[in-house]
C-alpha cells in the first residue's frame, strides 16, 4: 500500500475546472481575443511561464496574460460567492479512508496558498491535509515535476512511495515525471494514448481510488 496520497485540487477535489474554463474564455473574449474551450482546457494547471508563451503564440504578443487572468479570477470569485463551491464525488469518503488507514494526505496545486486555504476551509476539509504545496513554492509549476518532488519531500517520502491523484493532462505529466504512482480521475479530459502510458490507473471517481490504493 502507498505511504501517502497527494491530491490536485481544482477539478479533482473541487468542481471548479468548468468555471476556470468558462471564465478564461469570457475574460479573453472581453479583451478581444477569440479564446475557445480547447485553448482553456490546455492551460489547466499550467504554470504561467508556460501558459504565457502558449497563449501569446495563439493570440499574439498583445495578449495580456496578467490582466486577463485577473479578470478571470474576478469573474470566478463572483460566481463562487453566489453559488458556493462543489465537492467532487467521493472526496469525503476517500479522506475518511486515508485517516482510518493512517495514510497522510497532501495537496499539490497550481492555486496560490491563500485561495487554497480559503477554498478547502469553505468546504470543511482543510484540516484533513498534512501538507499544502502550491506552485508558488517551487521554481517550476506543472507540468514540470517540481511540485510533486517538493510535496514528497515535505512528507518525508520518496515520490515512488506517494500516489498522486490528478484530473488534467498537465497534472498527470507533472506527477508522472516526478516518479509518483499516478492515478488519473478525469474531469473534463479523458486520458489519450500518451497519458495512458503515464498513469498507473484511471478511476471514474475518488471513491474508486480506495480500491486502487488497497490493490497497490
Amino acid at each position: 500500500m502507498v505511504k501517502a496520497v497527494i491530491f490536485d485540487m481544482d477539478g479533482l477535489i473541487l468542481d471548479t475546472e468548468k468555471l476556470l474554463v468558462k471564465y478564461w474564455c469570457q475574460a479573453a473574449n472581453e479583451a478581444g481575443f477569440p479564446m475557445q474551450r480547447e485553448h482553456a482546457l490546455n492551460i489547466r494547471s499550467l504554470h504561467r511561464r508556460f501558459a504565457i508563451p502558449y497563449l501569446q503564440g495563439l493570440f499574439g504578443e498583445d495578449f495580456d496574460y496578467v490582466k486577463i487572468r485577473n479578470r478571470r479570477m474576478e469573474l470566478m470569485t463572483e460566481a463562487l460567492a453566489e453559488n458556493g463551491l462543489e465537492l467532487k464525488n467521493g472526496v469525503r469518503e476517500l479522506l475518511a479512508f486515508l485517516k482510518e488507514q493512517g495514510i497522510p494526505a497532501a495537496i499539490a496545486t497550481a492555486t496560490d496558498l491563500e485561495r487554497t486555504k480559503d477554498y478547502l476551509g469553505r468546504v470543511g476539509i482543510f484540516e484533513q491535509f498534512d501538507r499544502i504545496v502550491c506552485a508558488t513554492m517551487v521554481e517550476y509549476g506543472k507540468p514540470k515535476p517540481d511540485i510533486y518532488l517538493y510535496a514528497a519531500q515535505q512528507l518525508g517520502l520518496q515520490p515512488c512511495e506517494c500516489m498522486a491523484l490528478e484530473d488534467s493532462p498537465n497534472g498527470v505529466r507533472s506527477a508522472a515525471s516526478a516518479g509518483c504512482v499516478t492515478v488519473m480521475v478525469p474531469d473534463l479530459t479523458q486520458p489519450d494514448e500518451e497519458l495512458g502510458a503515464l498513469i498507473y490507473a484511471k478511476a471514474d471517481s475518488l471513491t474508486d481510488v480506495i480500491g486502487i490504493i488497497q490493490r497497490t
